[in-house]
């Protein structure tokens, strides 16, 4: 009868590569699918704004605070790596600013940018001509959708219970 004889290995199998951590939440905690492009759509559609309503409402009626509170939360993010302590400035001088030019008619022109900002911290899909439409003629909304979408990952990085 034969005897069969194990492998000798002569070294350790080497290390994975540790994980890289990105600064934040979860980015994605709908867990929404990617396209081939690596982006994908937003948690919560542009009609989707009446999931919140109170944030809907100072949207529609105030939309400067809202501008403001998600200009100062995405910075917040951005800069220190976890959720504004007060929710967002609503009153700061993004707001003042954005209640200045809405007295213009032209509050929404700011949103096109902190839109964009939102869209590739999450790697949203779509481009500048969806972010000026969506912010001129569905401001509420979008402010909304924009909202939802940062209180997603700031939820994120709240202790478990």
């Amino acid at each position: 009868m034969e005897k069969h004889q194990q492998p000798m290995y002569t070294q350790q199998p080497s290390a994975t590569p540790g994980m890289t951590m990105v600064a934040g939440g979860n980015r994605n905690a709908e867990n929404k699918p990617y396209d081939s492009k690596g982006e994908r759509e937003w948690s919560n559609g542009l009609c989707g704004c009446f999931g919140d309503c109170l944030t809907c409402c100072v949207a529609t009626w105030c939309p400067c605070i809202v501008y403001g509170q998600n200009k100062s939360r995405i910075e917040h993010l951005e800069a220190q790596g976890y959720p504004h302590p007060d929710g967002g400035d609503s009153c700061g001088g993004d707001c003042c600013l954005h209640a200045f030019l809405s007295c213009f008619g032209f509050g929404w022109v700011l949103q096109i940018g902190s839109r964009e900002k939102i869209r590739h911290r999450y790697k949203i899909a779509g481009g500048c001509f969806g972010d000026c439409c969506a912010s001129c003629c569905c401001n509420p909304c979008a402010l909304t959708q924009e909202s939802r979408e940062l209180e997603l990952e700031e939820r994120s990085m709240l202790p478990k219970n």
